[in-house]
């Protein structure tokens, strides 16, 4: 019986073919989480892919030696564990907190830069580029288009009540911030209640999540008196939901 084994052998140079295969194609999905500064950038989805595409070629080439009459083998078995270990890669990189779940999208482009380099190394390269570029335009084309689209949120602000003189607000833009808002004051007032002064402000939030998600975390804030979801940016209205008070 005889195989691959030693440096050089009749596989060598496909096996760097689809290895550097894997290494441009892989380099695209990491960088463009890289830009996004992700926690799993362009080293994670590059060592990802190489990795799943090694794991592939060892699987299909890497035991013709003990081959014979009386030994089978099934490749696909070592395609299915990259599958499960992949699994828990992701879940490392999802947080859930304050009622908002983050790095779903990180966990889906590792989940693809492993499907790209398993395609890689079974050999299947248009299937590879193919996902690679669909999974860029996914991110870059049709994920913006898509952000368009009317929602609710647009018309929404918070009426939030809150201490003066306390840094509060610092507070809420922090938060809003660390959860993915992007935020806007539309509207300020200022009032007395006893021997303390507090400010009402009308802020628009504009992030991935819906934003009734801030009302809570926002109500646990020291200093909030109170949040209230409003339908308009100008004046409050019929539909308003999902408030409350501390």
């Amino acid at each position: 019986m005889q195989g691959p084994i030693g440096l050089i052998t009749g596989t060598s140079l496909l096996e760097v073919e689809l290895m550097l295969a894997t290494f441009v194609l892989t380099s695209l999905i990491g960088i463009e989480r890289q830009v996004h500064q992700k926690a799993a950038g362009y080293r994670t989805h590059v060592l990802v892919g190489l990795g799943s595409c090694a794991f592939t070629l060892v699987s299909g080439w890497g035991f013709t030696a003990v081959l014979g009459s009386d030994v089978n083998l099934d490749p696909s078995r070592i395609a299915a564990q990259i599958v499960s270990g992949i699994g828990f890669l992701g879940a490392g990189v999802i947080f859930k907190g304050r009622n908002v779940v983050r790095g779903l999208t990180t966990a889906a482009s590792i989940w693809v830069a492993a499907a790209v380099g398993m395609a890689c190394g079974a050999g299947m390269l248009s299937l590879a580029a193919l996902l690679t570029l669909l999974h860029l335009a996914t991110l870059f084309v049709v994920a913006p288009l898509v952000r368009l689209l009317p929602t609710e949120d647009r018309r929404r602000v918070l009426s939030i009540t809150y201490v003066d003189g306390q840094g509060v607000l610092r507070g809420i833009l922090g938060l809003a911030t660390d959860l993915g808002f992007a935020s806007s004051i539309q509207r300020s007032a200022r009032s007395n209640a006893g021997d303390r002064s507090l400010i009402s402000m009308d802020i628009r939030f504009i992030g991935r999540a819906p934003v009734p998600v801030l009302v809570p975390p926002l109500l646990e804030l020291a200093g909030v008196e109170r949040v209230r979801v409003k339908g308009t940016t100008s004046e409050e209205t019929d539909e308003d939901e999902d408030d409350g008070d501390a």
